[in-house]
C-alpha cells in the first residue's frame, strides 16, 4: 500500500473527491471520471478536439492541464502528495506519543 496519496477535489454543489496512489494515476482518474464525461455541448469544438486527442493518446496529464486551463480552472483543487495513514500507524501510536511535545517533562 502506498504511504502517500494524491487527491483532487472537484468543486460544485456536490463536491467529488478522488484519491490515487500518485499524480500520474490521479490524472488518469480525472481524465476518465471527469473530462471524458463532459458533454460535447459543454465544450467549444477546438478544445473538444484537443481533449479527445489527448485522451486517445493516453496523455492524461496533458488532458487535465488543458481542462484546467481552458475549461474549469477554478473548479478543481489538486494535492499532489499527502501522507496516508493506516491501521498499523494507530497500533504504534502509544510508542510514538512519548516523544511528542505534549508529553515532554
Amino acid at each position: 500500500m502506498p504511504r502517500s496519496v494524491a487527491i483532487a477535489v472537484i468543486k460544485g454543489d456536490f463536491p467529488e473527491v478522488y484519491v490515487a496512489d500518485g499524480i500520474a494515476t490521479l490524472n488518469w482518474v480525472i481524465a476518465l471520471k471527469v473530462i471524458a464525461r463532459l458533454s460535447k455541448a459543454d465544450l467549444g469544438e477546438g478544445i473538444r478536439d484537443q481533449l479527445q486527442q489527448a485522451l486517445l493518446d493516453e496523455r492524461w496529464g496533458d488532458a487535465v492541464e488543458l481542462w484546467i486551463d481552458k475549461v474549469d480552472g477554478d473548479g478543481i483543487d489538486v494535492y499532489e502528495s499527502y501522507e496516508l495513514f493506516t491501521g498499523n500507524d494507530v497500533a504504534s501510536a502509544a510508542h510514538e506519543m512519548q516523544f511528542l511535545p505534549l508529553f515532554e517533562e
